[in-house]
Parts: C-alpha cells; sequence; structure tokens
C-alpha cells in the first residue's frame, strides 16, 4: 500500500484492522514484527519549503534523503547531525528517506558537537494508529509551544505515528577540516586520547577508534571543522595537548577527511563481513571496559565512535551480545543478524519495568489498535 499524500495515507491507517509495517525506502532492516501489510511513505515527496537565509526545511517524510542533501548542498548547507547510510552495513538496497531518518533517529560521527537529529527537528506532522492527523511543533526554531511529540516521534521506529512532514534545521558547511590521526594506541589509550580531545575547548566534531584502522593497524581519529584559521589553530593546540600519546598526523586534504568520516560514519570496516552486527550505547567512559569484556570471550571486530559511547561490533552469527556485557549503563541494539538469530534476540534491548511501562502506555494512546509495527519495539 503505497498513498499519494496525507489524507489518504490517513483513511488507510483508519480503515486497517490488521497489523501495517510501515516503510520509508527499504534501506534498514525494521527488526522483528508479527507481520502484516506494508505500509510505505514513498509515495509522500518533495521539498515544501527551504529558507536557506533561517536555516529550516520542510519536507514530506518520504523524499530521499539524497535530494535534501543535493539541495542543501546548492546553498553550502548541510543536515549537520550527518545521518548514516546503512545499506553497506545491512546488505540492503534503495534509498533512505527522512521520515526513516527520523524515525530511527539516525546520527553520525557529528553528534559528539551538534546533538542527535531529534534535536535538529522543528516540527512534524504524522498520522497516529487511529488514523488521526497530528501536528506538533512549527516550521521556525522559535516556536516552542505546546507537547514535545517531535522529539518522541524521533527514535519511534513508526510505532507511535507515521510521519508525513517534517520541518528541520539546517546548518552551514564547513569552510575548512582536519583530522588528527594517531596509530597504535590501545584501546584504552585511544578512549583517553579521544577524551582529552572532547573535554577540551577547541570543538573536535569527531572522535573515532578503530582496533584495525584502514590499514590493519589501530587509528585514533580527531576531527576538527571550521573556518581555515580557526581550524590550523585548533588542530596545532590539539596536537600539542595530545602529545604523549605519540605521533600525531594532520590530515587537511578535503577529499580524504570526507573519506575518512564516511568510512566511520557507515562502518565500513565491516562492510561486505559476514556475521552479526550490535549497536553498543554506553557512557564513554565505560567503552574500553565494555570492548575487553567483549574482547576476552569472542573474536569480535571493532569500532568506536563518539570517544567511545558508540560500540559497532562484529561477531560471530548467533552470539548473544547482552548475555556476555551483562548489566550496564546503556543499551545493545541488534542491527543486523540472520532471521534465526531475530527468531530469539530482541532488536532492542529490555528495558527497566517503569520506564517499559511507559512506553507501552504510549503506544497504547497512540496506536489504540496496536497496529503499527506491532512486535518491534517489545
Amino acid at each position: 500500500m503505497t498513498p499519494v499524500d496525507e489524507q489518504e495515507l490517513a483513511e488507510a491507517v483508519a480503515a486497517a484492522n490488521h497489523p501495517l509495517v510501515i516503510r520509508g525506502g527499504g534501506t534498514r532492516l525494521v527488526g522483528k514484527t508479527i507481520g502484516g501489510e506494508e505500509l510505505s511513505v514513498a509515495g509522500l515527496t518533495g521539498i515544501r519549503q527551504y529558507e536557506p537565509e533561517a536555516l529550516t526545511l520542510v519536507t514530506s517524510a518520504g523524499t530521499h534523503l539524497a535530494e535534501i542533501e543535493q539541495r542543501l548542498a546548492q546553498e553550502r548547507q548541510r543536515l549537520a547531525f550527518e545521518p548514516m547510510d546503512h545499506r553497506g552495513l545491512l546488505k540492503t538496497s534503495g534509498e533512505s528517506t527522512i521520515g526513516g531518518v527520523v524515525a530511527a533517529n539516525i546520527n553520525g560521527p557529528r553528534r559528539v558537537q551538534v546533538g542527535a537529529c531529534r534535536d535538529h527537528l522543528l516540527g512534524v506532522r504524522f498520522v497516529d494508529g487511529a488514523g488521526n492527523i497530528i501536528k506538533n511543533g512549527g516550521r521556525v526554531m522559535k516556536n516552542v509551544t505546546g507537547y514535545d511529540l517531535v522529539r518522541l516521534l524521533a527514535g519511534s521506529f513508526g510505532t507511535l505515528g507515521v510521519l508525513t512532514e517534517i520541518a528541520i534545521k539546517v546548518l552551514p558547511e564547513s569552510e575548512c577540516n582536519a583530522t588528527l590521526m594517531i596509530k597504535e594506541l590501545s584501546d584504552q589509550d585511544a578512549l583517553r586520547a579521544l577524551a582529552v580531545g572532547l573535554r577540551s575547548p577547541f570543538e573536535v566534531t569527531g572522535a573515532a577508534h578503530a582496533p584495525s584502522g584502514f590499514d590493519g593497524y589501530p587509528t585514533t581519529f580527531i576531527r576538527v571543522e571550521g573556518f581555515e584559521d580557526s581550524v590550523r589553530y585548533r588542530t596545532n593546540q590539539l596536537k600539542q595537548l595530545l602529545s604523549d600519546f605519540g605521533e600525531i598526523e594532520i590530515e587537511t586534504n578535503a577529499e580524504k577527511n570526507v573519506t575518512i568520516w564516511k568510512w566511520v560514519r557507515d562502518v565500513e570496516l565491516f562492510h561486505g563481513k559476514d556475521g552479526d552486527v550490535w549497536k553498543i550505547s554506553v557512557k564513554p567512559s565505560d567503552g574500553s571496559g565494555i570492548g575487553s569484556l567483549i574482547k576476552n570471550k569472542t573474536n569480535a571486530e571493532f569500532l568506536y565512535d563518539w570517544g567511545g559511547g558508540l560500540i559497532w561490533v562484529l561477531v560471530t552469527e548467533g552470539t548473544d551480545l547482552r548475555a556476555i556485557i551483562g548489566a550496564i549503563n546503556g543499551h545493545a541494539t541488534l542491527v543486523r543478524a540472520t532471521p534465526e538469530t531475530c527468531s530469539h534476540l530482541s532488536m532492542f534491548h529490555s528495558q527497566p519495568v517503569l520506564l517499559d511501562l511507559l512506553s507501552k502506555n504510549l503506544r497504547n494512546k497512540f496506536d489504540p489498535n496496536q497496529i503499527l509495527n506491532p512486535g518491534l519495539m517489545g
């Protein structure tokens, strides 16, 4: 089912008496559901309003992310939260949509400096599980009236409503960028170096560590962006600040820096490799300890982002990573796995009892008939 406008989508949801599986561009796996009819937002496309001077964009939820990024690039602007492209990691195809990005709250390495996707949302329109069309927020940055359903919808994976329109804040492209690279650090030392960089006043916009690096050697990456003189000054200051961690190479070629951070953003280290992929979100200070625990019990591969707060892990198929790491102050999400693994391991980490009850009450309120991606988030 592919409605061509918001009204038709609302009528389809209102008439449904069976589960609906919400689809965007088909680039991401939606995890385990109880099945149902596919409801696609692919027919809801087009940039509705773009005001470069006001740094705001309003678009239909089915609009391809590539179209939005191309339009923004014409004005030297961007989606600052740097949404990743999952296709290589998940072995999928299709075209990412802005609705899918928002529904999954997708972010990239720059989150350490600018925040998450949800932090850039100004307003949304969506259809709830009863077929009601709901508008929340606005189209300008000063609109703060009403309940904050905008951030609630971000990361709800279509279980609270089907997004139809999104108003989002955009930011200018950086004039210049540079990446500091330190080789041969242990995971523990690398995350300490990233913490030093992130705590500094030098506005780090990327902080990652790859134990196997580009070329098989551990590499630690720190990114700085902005005006050329500022980037040069901050890069030199960071080099001095981090000198105790070893020799530091500075990459200033713009194209090479794009390649480096795309490699980090899209977890290209795992592309073309067999196994299950997990994403662990924790406090950055806990990152190396959790990594060590997993290393002691598996032959996993790792990529650390967000200063150690985001850990990508590639393990043997069927590995229950949650059982290995035990109770953590964070959560482990099963991002890619075989159908057999998905049949006994849920995509999302179980929540504390009170939080789980709150989540269920919210879903009952927004989706009283339990038809929107049922079973996906518990």
